[in-house]
């Protein structure tokens, strides 16, 4: 019988993870770069003229 191979199953889960945490980071980010007002609804963005 053949021996399971460990370190690619670890390196897998790794691999897994790093990307769960790269999504979960992106999400983020995109939920703070745009602010929703009370509604749920996305607020428009102002521009400033000088």
């Amino acid at each position: 019988m053949a021996k399971p191979n460990f370190s690619f199953q670890k390196k897998q889960k790794e691999l897994e993870r790093k990307k769960k945490n790269e999504e979960k980071l992106q999400r983020k980010l995109s939920k703070n770069s745009a602010p929703a007002d009370e509604n749920g609804l996305e607020a428009p963005v102002e521009e400033e003229s000088n």
